[in-house]
């Protein structure tokens, strides 16, 4: 498969989202999957997740058959097995996340405006065939539901799994009862360790890079260009 790093997708606001392409080696028009969050397309699973990819494989043997294992990130699909199926991939890091610079604020209006750009801008590429489809966990599933409400015209399909709906009962208060221990613990561990900019962020094992990006922001930096989603 053609592997393209880095792929710049520039937003409304001149701010260039950073993104991640597999595709077939040949010139066939194939539809896109794609997910766009705030995890880091640089960070491999088998590295950020070491636990429960030690869980996984051992639970699960067979299920990466066919596939090396080489390009597996948290909660998305796998190119090995997915390009050889006839589609491109695209992981996108949103935001002020991974290598994309810009504000980070998690499941907010700008994200989702920059969620649908993207797709639009993948649709529209001479690779795909115009559909694009949404598949991934969690957040990645969450995020599915706030851009399909844009109606980008390039969505075709959204596979969201394990993904609240309703923000109130499912996140913040599980049978009415105030539940902050979730957030307290995923949003330092998850999302600010691979905030872009940070200067303690893990290497990319593909680019051989920092998959936080070239800059190198101060704790103080770091916390004026983020929204905090534990005050809301």
């Amino acid at each position: 498969m053609l592997i393209e790093r880095d792929v710049a997708i520039t937003m409304d606001d001149g701010v260039a989202l950073r993104a991640d392409v597999f595709r077939p080696e040949d010139d066939e028009r194939v539809p896109t999957l794609m997910t766009l969050g705030p995890y880091g397309k640089g960070v491999r699973y088998q590295d950020g997740y070491k636990d429960q990819w030690e869980w996984l494989v051992e639970a699960h043997p067979d299920l990466f058959e066919g596939s090396s294992r080489s390009y597996l990130a948290w909660e998305t699909v796998d190119p090995e097995i997915w390009v050889p199926w006839g589609y491109a991939v695209m992981r996108v890091d949103s935001r002020g996340a991974g290598r994309s610079p810009g504000y980070l604020d998690l499941f907010s209006q700008r994200e989702t405006r920059d969620y649908h750009d993207a797709i639009e801008w993948a649709g529209m590429q001479p690779w795909c065939t115009g559909k694009v489809g949404l598949c991934g966990i969690s957040y990645y599933a969450i995020n599915q539901w706030l851009v399909a409400s844009l109606q980008p015209p390039h969505l075709t399909a959204m596979i969201p799994w394990e993904g609240a709906a309703d923000a109130y009962r499912d996140r913040a208060r599980h049978g009415g009862i105030m539940s902050n221990s979730f957030f307290e613990l995923w949003y330092p561990l998850q999302v600010l360790s691979v905030q872009h900019g940070n200067p303690k962020g893990p290497v990319d094992p593909w680019l051989q890079e920092r998959a936080t990006g070239p800059e190198d922001l101060s704790e103080e930096e770091l916390a004026a260009n983020r929204a905090d989603p534990r005050s809301r």
